[in-house]
């Protein structure tokens, strides 16, 4: 049985996701930034996807509010500042402070490595990217790991949440080559092992 999908934003990162999800078959309820919908869909569901800005992280865990206890929360957030530069880094994650911010919750660092543009599929050119997961629940990491394979990521096991702060920095390195360094959009990584 696969488990019920919130994604909460309904921008380039939520829609892409939920295309990919949509078409491997999953109950999903998506939604923007009303307030009540966020709450409504984040209480329904068992895994619940932020696909908004980071700078919205704040008002959606309280939008959220209890309706995040014991559930998946994936962060696919890029932890970026008003600047487009890293907010946090090196000694903590952005993953790590929504950890903080929903206790409660299971949270899981995912789909920030990748561009909107491949995230329906997980592949650039015909070859699958990785997607890399950092959390420290091993069944909602897995859960997400499944979510990857299902879209067509090659999903691999990034460790426990303090590594998001890799993740982050590597989201970063890919905005870098694709915009700063004008490689665009379809590109990205993938894990040979």
């Amino acid at each position: 049985m696969k488990p019920k999908v919130a994604i909460i934003g309904d921008g380039n990162v939520g829609s892409a996701i939920q295309k990919g999800l949509q078409r491997a078959g999953y109950e999903l309820r998506v939604t923007g930034k009303d307030p009540a919908k966020v709450k409504d869909a984040g209480a329904w569901a068992e895994v619940i996807i932020l696909a908004v800005p980071f700078s919205a992280i704040d008002d959606t865990v309280k939008e959220l509010g209890e309706g995040v206890a014991g559930k998946t929360l994936v962060d696919a957030t890029n932890a970026l500042g008003a600047n487009y530069q890293l907010a946090v880094g090196f000694t903590t994650s952005g993953a790590e402070e929504l950890a903080k911010k929903a206790p409660r919750a299971k949270v899981v660092k995912a789909f920030n490595t990748v561009f909107a543009a491949n995230m329906s599929t997980g592949k650039v050119k015909g070859e699958a990217l990785s997607l890399l997961a950092a959390g420290d629940d091993a069944k909602s990491k897995e859960l997400v790991l499944t979510l990857g394979r299902d879209i067509g990521f090659d999903a691999v096991d990034a460790g426990p949440l303090v590594n998001a702060r890799w993740l982050e920095t590597l989201g970063f390195l890919n905005i870098q080559l694709g915009f700063s360094l004008k490689m665009g959009t379809d590109i990205g990584f993938r894990l040979v092992h």
